[in-house]
């Protein structure tokens, strides 16, 4: 179960702390190689090529360390090798320079075949070096001094220096792997060691406790040595086989990631970390100054602040990745390149995070990116910035490229949530939003988030108002500039909240679009604009009244019903009702293709393309869709008198309506300049506060009659 997106062969930057130890090491070990070497005579030599128990206990060395008992819960870079009982039983049997020289062989054979870098093949034949070593050292204190040329058996004497010795063995090697971990990673030595020194230990016992039956069995006879070797192949197949589950049940079978279940044990380690680290920070702080203010004299000035006291301890950032548009390259090229597409991307990320970060796939294309440390905000979006850069090199598959984007949600711990779940949720929040907003990167804010304490209570009043009447539809006027004639009254919806007073639908509806309430406010909306239509139509004020529409709406197949049954009831012509949608729906394939935009165009009911300008619409859509009119964005309108860029885009506007024989309409238009400078342009209407301010149904009514009494004149 070789991981494929294992970070240890990549060789540590120079100069950092790990490659300083990594040269120590090997140093060390290649010194210490030599001396035990040059202790080798020629008779030794002799000896150690003509007996064939070395030979077969250099091919058993080689054997154990290609096949090593994988712990649990980690690959075969962790393993305890059965080649320790081999080494060991040849450093008591023939002394170090022996059983030195073997495993440093096969440590070298090992990494060769495995394909490992040549810095951790070297560390590897030094810790093993080293290891032998200092147990050796334990042996000559209890005078024991084995050679080819004489050769050691143990007795039952012997045990204590072997055990000592052996226990040495382990220490020495765990330490030096242990070390080597704790700096790759980044986490103190302790934790690097307690992550899986119970199972180590009594994995080590056992092997070692072997070494002394292998000396006796090779000394009495070389036919022993197989027998010994049975026991190991079994123990070796059946930890193969319970650490294969465990690391099924851990990972994920497509990208060899951690899943799900993995991430919120490491979430969970690293959370409980954070706060031990903060709790001790802030002890700390707190003792600093109360030594401070003890020592402080009267009239002495004040403390100095202690760096970081105002935010004890350190953060955790957990990341939901999600990649933009992998359903095309999985619809277009199938499944088989969408797995190798993802593959790719998981070897990216591994090797884009820092060291000791964790990297997890939850599922289709979305990836979770833990990091157990992080300074602040800043720090965590550029660890997201190197990922989406790391993902945004070209991809070639198949004989075609791709460009690959990602959208990054990040919470942190504990600004944003205290726990794994919230973290998760609240990440997955910042996602959506960063994919919504196309910024890529996005650090959580409670204000955007739909599922924040403030807006899942705004959302049960959002459906009490509903029940209890309180919605409201407000009506303000669009005027011909040419001539002052009324085009249509636009109907805008309010909720007088009881305690918040009159609030405008920006403050609800974006909280409303994302639940089941949206198809009951539309429908709220329609029939009150319908029923006030005909009210109109009825005292002879023959007025278009316009409903926006959203893209839920569109993709509600009962809305046309809605529309077509409300004027049957009431009997007024497909004309008097017009739906104003937002350009960004035209963006929306689905909701552009709907059938429910056809169904409203055999029905006879007008579109208006609201907010122009704000969007990437297409110019085919556009023609295609049955648009009548198309209303100029605000923001562009309100600035055309003191900005000549924004005049050139209303102006270009207006001219591409006309073109395509549509009506403009100016939003926006709040005094008679501007109401001047759009009419100059040739736009055809305009809507603002210039011509009328929003107003109820009864002060609308009242406007209207008061219009019609009196000729309407050419609007200023």
């Amino acid at each position: 179960m070789k991981d494929p997106n294992n970070t240890r062969n990549t060789m540590p930057r120079r100069g950092s702390p790990l490659w300083i130890y990594f040269v120590v090491a090997v140093l060390a070990g290649g010194a210490a190689c030599v001396v035990a070497l040059a202790g080798l005579s020629g008779a030794d030599v002799d000896a150690l090529l003509g007996n064939p128990l070395f030979w077969i206990l250099g091919c058993f060395i080689v054997f154990g360390e290609l096949r090593p008992i994988i712990t649990p819960g980690s690959t075969e870079n962790n393993g305890a090798t059965t080649s320790t009982t081999f080494s060991f039983a040849a450093l008591l049997y023939a002394g170090l320079p022996i059983a030195a020289l073997l495993q440093a062989v096969a440590a070298a054979t090992c990494g060769i075949l495995r394909g490992r870098s040549p810095h951790r093949i070297a560390f590897n034949v030094a810790q093993y070096t080293l290891s032998l070593g200092a147990a050796q050292l334990v042996l000559m204190l209890f005078g024991v001094r084995a050679t080819p040329t004489s050769l050691w058996v143990p007795e039952g004497q012997d045990l204590p220096a072997i055990a000592l010795a052996g226990a040495v063995y382990f220490v020495c090697n765990d330490t030096l792997v242990g070390t080597a971990i704790a700096l790759h990673e980044r986490v103190s030595l302790v934790k690097a060691l307690r992550w899986d020194l119970g199972y180590q230990v009594l994995v080590h016992l056992a092997l070692l406790g072997l070494a002394p039956l292998m000396v006796v069995a090779m000394d009495r006879s070389a036919a022993f040595v197989p027998l010994i070797v049975l026991p190991f192949i079994a123990v070796y197949l059946n930890a193969s086989v319970s650490v294969r589950r465990e690391h099924q049940a851990l990972h994920d079978g497509l990208t060899g990631l951690p899943n799900r279940k993995l991430l919120i044990v490491r979430t969970e380690e690293a959370l409980a970390e954070a706060r031990g680290a903060r709790a001790r920070a802030a002890a700390a702080a707190a003792a600093a100054a109360n030594r401070s203010g003890a020592s402080r004299q009267p009239g002495a000035g004040a403390a100095p602040r202690l760096k970081g006291a105002g935010e004890p301890g350190r953060r955790t950032g957990l990341f939901l990745l999600d990649l933009d548009r992998f359903k095309e390259v999985n619809d277009t090229l199938g499944h088989p390149t969408g797995d190798r597409l993802l593959q790719l991307v998981a070897h990216r990320l591994t090797h884009s995070v820092r060291p000791g970060d964790l990297v997890a796939r939850l599922g289709g294309d979305e990836f979770a990116v833990l990091l157990p440390t992080v300074r602040d905000a800043a720090a965590a979006r550029e660890v997201a910035a190197r990922l989406r850069a790391a993902l945004s090199e070209p991809v070639r598959l198949d004989g075609m490229s791709f460009d690959l984007e990602a959208s990054v949600g990040i919470a942190l711990f504990p600004d944003h949530a205290p726990d794994f779940e919230l973290l998760l949720q609240r990440a997955d929040v910042a996602m959506y939003e960063a994919k919504g907003r196309r910024t890529g990167v996005e650090v959580y804010s409670p204000s955007k988030d739909r599922n924040s304490p403030a807006r899942l209570t705004m959302l049960g009043d959002l459906r009490r108002a509903v029940d209890r009447g309180e919605l409201e539809l407000f009506y303000q006027p669009k005027v011909a500039l040419h001539d002052g004639q009324l085009v249509g009254m636009e109907a805008l919806l309010r909720w007088r909240h009881p305690d918040k007073g009159l609030l405008e639908p920006e403050h609800f509806l974006p909280i409303a679009e994302q639940t089941y309430l949206m198809r009951s406010i539309t429908q709220y909306v329609v029939e009150s604009a319908l029923a006030q239509a005909a009210a109109w139509w009825r005292e002879d004020l023959t007025v278009q009244v316009a409903v926006n529409a959203s893209g839920r709406d569109l993709l509600d197949t009962g809305l046309t019903e809605t529309i077509e049954e409300g004027l049957l009831r009431r009997g007024l012509p497909a004309a008097s009702l017009q739906l104003e949608i937002t350009e960004k729906i035209l963006m929306n394939e689905q909701a552009y293709a709907s059938d429910t935009v056809t169904a409203l165009a055999a029905l006879g009911i007008p579109l208006s393309l609201d907010d122009f300008g704000t969007g990437y619409s297409s110019l085919v859509r556009l023609k295609r869709m049955p648009v009548e009119e198309i209303k100029i964005d605000a923001s562009f309108v309100s600035r055309i008198t003191a900005s000549a860029d924004d005049a050139v885009i209303v102006r270009s506007v207006i001219d591409l309506a006309r073109t395509l024989g549509l009506r403009s309409v100016a939003e926006g238009v709040e005094d008679p300049q501007t109401a001047a400078a759009v009419r100059e342009m040739g736009c055809d209407a305009a809507q603002g506060w210039h011509f009328g301010r929003p107003m109820d149904a009864a002060t609308a009514t009242d406007w209207l009659r008061r219009r019609t009494q009196r000729a309407p004149e050419p609007a200023a």
